[in-house]
């Protein structure tokens, strides 16, 4: 008794260029958008300095030595250090503050909860500089001006959006899971530790990665706060000093501009997808 073979299956046909481009004309469009700044500033990085301010787009000669003379004229490391402690301690703050807020708001019943989440969200909507006085002439008081930690403690008591968008990706999730965990002897810290934040890793990414870009990319705080103390810089405010200091080699201010743009551009890559599923998935429940 000889097995039944079946035939393979069709090949399905590969997709014209001609219609490939039509159906994706508008994400070609935005990507080209996009893209030419960035393009563009990379060009101009590897020009020589003769060549930056003409109509060229195209170096006539490489100069990748471009971005050695950055490292020589101005103190990269130690801005990118500088940046680095700011974004990833903001950052963790930020989570280990919001997530248990964030929870408190969504899954657990108590008096007042409604009038403290439009509270936060009254927050997320004042203007930082209507409480940049008062702020600042208490971080003077305590003596902490110069220095990134005006920056980074506050985010001990979480931030506003953050607690917002985990908050709205909370509510997505089963309160079944939560009453079965709580039926096995879990306490609310570990229902949290155990159930929540496993299921919440997306949103928690999401709101990571949030803070994480802002803190990268924040010039007007460390403006206020590390202005007089260039050993705090971070790399924005760096960036803005040498773009001052080199405003006519142009070639040299575009690769500084690269060096700061390359860090951020990586990690989106790679947490991409948890950034967009996080986002995505929150507010799907009301």
């Amino acid at each position: 008794m000889t097995a039944l073979t079946l035939p393979p299956p069709p090949a399905r046909p590969r997709p014209r260029p001609l219609l490939f481009i039509a159906e994706h004309a508008l994400a070609i469009a935005f990507s080209v958008m996009f893209l030419a700044p960035i393009g563009f500033l990379l060009l101009t990085s590897f020009m020589s300095n003769d060549q930056q301010l003409t109509a060229d787009l195209w170096p006539r000669t490489w100069h990748p030595e471009n971005y050695i003379s950055v490292f020589q004229r101005t103190p990269m490391l130690s801005y990118l250090g500088n940046t680095v402690i700011y974004a990833l301690s903001s950052t963790a703050l930020m989570v280990l503050a919001s997530v248990p807020a964030a929870y408190a708001l969504s899954k657990l019943r108590w008096r007042g909860r409604n009038f403290i989440f439009v509270a936060i969200i009254c927050v997320m909507m004042l203007p930082p500089q209507v409480v940049t006085v008062p702020l600042y002439l208490m971080w003077a008081n305590l003596g902490l001006t110069g220095s990134l930690w005006p920056l980074i403690l506050p985010m001990l008591a979480g931030d506003a959006f953050s607690i917002f968008l985990l908050r709205q990706f909370l509510v997505t999730i089963p309160d079944e899971y939560l009453d079965a965990a709580r039926v096995d002897g879990c306490g609310e810290w570990r229902v949290l530790l155990r159930v929540v934040v496993p299921l919440a890793r997306p949103g928690i990414a999401a709101a990571a990665m949030f803070q994480f870009f802002y803190c990268w990319n924040d010039y007007y705080g460390p403006l206020l706060y590390t202005s007089e103390n260039e050993s705090s810089w971070t790399l924005s405010l760096g960036l803005a000093s040498f773009r001052s200091l080199h405003h006519v080699d142009w070639n040299l201010a575009t690769a500084a501009t690269m060096l700061t743009l390359l860090p951020v551009v990586v990690l989106f890559f790679f947490a991409q997808k948890a950034f967009v599923q996080g986002v995505t998935l929150t507010g799907v429940k009301g």
